[in-house]
């Protein structure tokens, strides 16, 4: 899989979970809605990714490393606590949130290793 396959599946899983998230919700918490804006920014950004742009890169990584912080502060330890599709919706965003860092790392290694 490649960084831009990585982020673009990430960016889906943001967007798809937090649709479904929200629509399950009682009273559609507007508050689900959150990682859709994540996953937009990214899908935005896989293009220039693809096309390998450092520094859309480089946004991307920090776009990707505040969606998962903001996953583990709050919605992780809620959803651990009640179980079920929350559980399955926030752990597939931080699944996939924590491989598209670690390609993206990877990358970046690769990348410095070739410009020496």
């Amino acid at each position: 899989m490649s960084v831009a396959n990585a982020n673009l599946l990430n960016a889906l899983t943001l967007m798809g979970m937090s649709v479904w998230g929200f629509y399950s919700s009682l009273g559609h918490a507007k508050t689900a809605l959150i990682p859709l804006v994540f996953g937009v920014v990214l899908l935005v950004l896989t293009n220039s990714i693809r096309d390998h742009n450092k520094t859309v890169a480089h946004i991307a990584v920090a776009v990707t490393l505040i969606a998962l912080i903001a996953l583990i502060a709050k919605p992780l330890p809620a959803a651990i606590d009640d179980g079920g599709l929350k559980l399955l919706r926030v752990g597939a965003m931080t699944l996939t949130g924590i491989i598209s860092m670690i390609f993206f790392v990877r990358s970046f290694i690769a990348a410095r290793k070739a410009k020496r």
